[in-house]
């Protein structure tokens, strides 16, 4: 029998009656652990308890709070490749990218361990004699998170890391699919000198916890990345509560290969923003949009490059390409391959199960060809390691092609031409835009999201994540006569 890992309830380690098992997708042999759900009843507990922890958070001195984030993330980074790895086998990307997330999420702690000591109000005149403005921002109160699988730990961070920083409470809800990364976190931060019950995980599904968690009117905000379909189900709870919430959801996100485009960066473009991370992310290149001049090389190029990736077990050396994160992703892969083939796609590449030395979720990366943007294949977020490329005859038409989704995430251009790139990027209509470098790749000190249906409320990250976890009171102040 495998470890039963515990929920973090109110301040303590709580057992449950029910637990899921996790499986490593590399290999289905091999269960990392079992995981508890959480109950109605253990959630609404730690919620009490985390209204009063809040309170002595908010009038933690801003040192304490800077210093409590500070260990959280040196401790993530200086144990990156352990944790990483354990990402890897949860979640199946390739170990070096475990890693790398491990350590991304840590700088998310140490930067708003930073942005504590910078929150900074105004203060102002009022059209009023004698009186004066003040202009400060406050915490929210309980922030309810909810976290995707395919970026566990860093999706997570930037989300944790701003709601404490700000002086707020926290409960979190992960992704069923990836509980191993979840644990790891709440172990460290369990372990800070913070108010009892101000951080709590509730592992659980979307359909019980998950929609306690909204519905529930204590809540004073949530932050959510998944699905449009539950993203729109989190909007109409939250209206109903006016909780205020944060939704980044889908994409169907372009990279423009211009006439001019140098190829030896458009190719490594193309290919690693389509299939990095097997092409679950949602700034992964699902669309690539070339121009008619230089379609045929570029395309002869790209399948050499989809060929070359090795696929194989996450934590295996050379492995660039690990499996898909579950059976139920796997196989709605492989039904939008049968549909690109339908509607009339060629598969140049890839787009097939693979048997591998371990039984595992193992998809060959796929190029599709002669496609265009009427295809649902095209108009859908697949989350799968596939491409399409379009041919266009202009930068016009390449553009508007771009454009041409309900989604506008991020959006990239590969051109030598500054007029070119110029007014691409203040035409394109997404929230992030790429020029020379693929969709996939943010910095966390800049705001993140985007426009259409991949993104609802505040940005996430940077100094604008301050938007969405604090609130803002404006007093006014009449001291009187000295005289």
């Amino acid at each position: 029998m495998s470890e039963i890992y515990r929920n973090f309830i109110a301040g303590e380690w709580a057992t449950s009656n029910n637990a899921i098992d996790n499986i490593n997708p590399s290999d289905i042999s091999d269960v990392i652990g079992q995981y508890a759900q959480a109950s109605a009843a253990q959630l609404q507990e730690t919620i009490e308890v985390a209204k009063q922890a809040q309170k002595e958070w908010q009038a933690t001195s801003l040192e304490k709070r800077q210093t409590v984030l500070n260990k959280i993330g040196e401790e993530m980074m200086a144990r990156s490749a352990e944790l990483g790895e354990l990402l890897a086998r949860e979640e199946g990307k390739p170990r070096a990218e475990g890693v790398g997330e491990v350590y991304r999420a840590g700088q998310f702690f140490t930067y708003y361990a930073a942005e504590v000591l910078r929150q900074i109000g105004e203060n102002a005149d009022s059209v009023r004699d004698g009186v004066e403005v003040d202009i400060r921002r406050e915490p929210m109160g309980l922030v309810g998170v909810i976290s995707p699988w395919n970026f566990p730990t860093a999706t997570a961070s930037w989300k944790i890391a701003p709601a404490l920083a700000y002086g707020n409470a926290v409960i979190w809800k992960p992704a069923n699919l990836t509980p191993a990364s979840a644990w790891a976190l709440t172990e460290i931060i369990s372990r800070q000198d913070i108010p009892k019950g101000l951080f709590s995980l509730v592992m659980g599904s979307g359909a019980e916890i998950g929609q306690n968690l909204i519905e529930h009117p204590e809540i004073n905000a949530i932050s959510f990345t998944g699905s449009y379909q539950v993203g729109k189900t989190i909007a109409r709870a939250s209206a109903e509560n006016f909780t205020k919430f944060q939704l980044e959801l889908g994409s169907k996100n372009a990279l423009l290969v211009m006439d001019d485009a140098d190829l030896d960066i458009a190719i490594p473009a193309a290919a690693g923003g389509a299939f990095g991370g097997t092409g679950q992310k949602c700034t992964a290149s699902s669309r690539l949009i070339v121009h008619e001049s230089i379609h045929d090389q570029f395309v002869e190029r790209m399948l050499d490059a989809t060929k070359a990736f090795k696929v194989g077990h996450a934590l295996a050396d050379g492995t660039q390409l690990g499996p898909v994160a579950s059976e139920a992703q796997l196989n709605a892969n492989l039904d939008y391959m049968k549909l690109a083939a339908e509607e009339g796609c060629e598969i140049a590449y890839g787009g097939e199960r693979l048997s591998l030395e371990h039984d595992g979720f193992y998809m060959s990366p796929a190029l599709l060809l002669g496609g265009n943007n009427q295809m649902r294949v095209n108009r859908e977020e697949m989350f799968a390691p596939a491409t399409c490329v379009i041919k266009v005859g202009s930068y016009e038409e390449g553009l508007a092609t771009v454009n041409d989704t309900d989604y506008g995430l991020t959006a990239g251009i590969i051109t030598q031409s500054l007029a070119k790139a110029t007014h691409f990027r203040r035409h394109a209509e997404t929230g992030c835009v790429m020029v020379n470098l693929p969709t996939a790749g943010t910095d966390y000190h800049v705001p993140f999201g985007g426009r259409k249906n991949s993104s609802y409320g505040s940005r996430e990250q940077g100094k604008y994540a301050e938007e969405f976890y604090t609130q803002v009171k404006t007093s006014y102040i009449f001291s009187g006569s000295p005289f």
